[in-house]
């Protein structure tokens, strides 16, 4: 492989440890009724596992509610029972052909919890991210040990790498900022 490929796939796989990381965000309860608080939820569905954006049409008629209607009636029971199972403070109320889901407002001690759990998060990417750094750094290092690249060579391309590095936890933190904001804001 060469070494630009290299530097390449390590900022796809840093990429990708960010989309991670706003989809975990975006999986937590912030105050306001969000779609997305229900994209981990998946149901059973004719025999396997499904998301359920793919079966319902999930919309937010107001800031503390969101509803969930199935295109197929059937689906109805499992999808009520597998939000029950899940803690959104509220539990699912089945109207008709529709789910409804009330989301009761978020006191402070709640809020700050959910700003731990985002500082976690945080850094538990921040540390993939370093680890992903360490496994270029090491092939890059091989390369240069095998005589694929000289030293100065080597040098310049972990430079490269940190510098993709920062970039990526900089974008973690602003992310994670915006988040606690978001989750302090009333």
């Amino acid at each position: 492989m060469a070494i630009i490929d290299l530097i390449n796939q390590c900022e796809k796989d840093m990429s990708f440890k960010i989309d991670k990381l706003k989809t975990e965000f975006n999986s937590l309860r912030t105050g306001r009724a969000n779609p997305q608080l229900l994209d981990t939820v998946y149901i059973e569905y004719y025999g396997s596992r499904v998301p359920l954006k793919q079966i319902a049409a999930i919309s937010v008629p107001d800031a503390r509610t969101l509803e969930i209607k199935p295109w197929d009636k059937t689906a109805l029971e499992p999808i009520e029972a597998e939000l029950k199972k899940i803690d959104l403070g509220s539990i699912p109320q089945k109207q008709g052909d529709l789910i409804r889901i009330n989301l009761p407002p978020m006191n402070e001690e709640q809020r700050k919890k959910l700003v731990k759990v985002v500082s976690q998060i945080a850094e538990d990417i921040r540390v993939e991210i370093r680890n992903i750094r360490r496994d270029y750094v090491e092939k890059i290092k091989k390369a240069q040990k095998s005589s694929e690249i000289s030293e100065d060579d080597s040098k310049r391309y972990e430079q490269q790498i940190q510098k993709v590095t920062n970039k990526y936890i900089d974008n973690i933190n602003q992310i994670a900022q915006a988040k606690e904001k978001e989750l302090l804001t009333l």
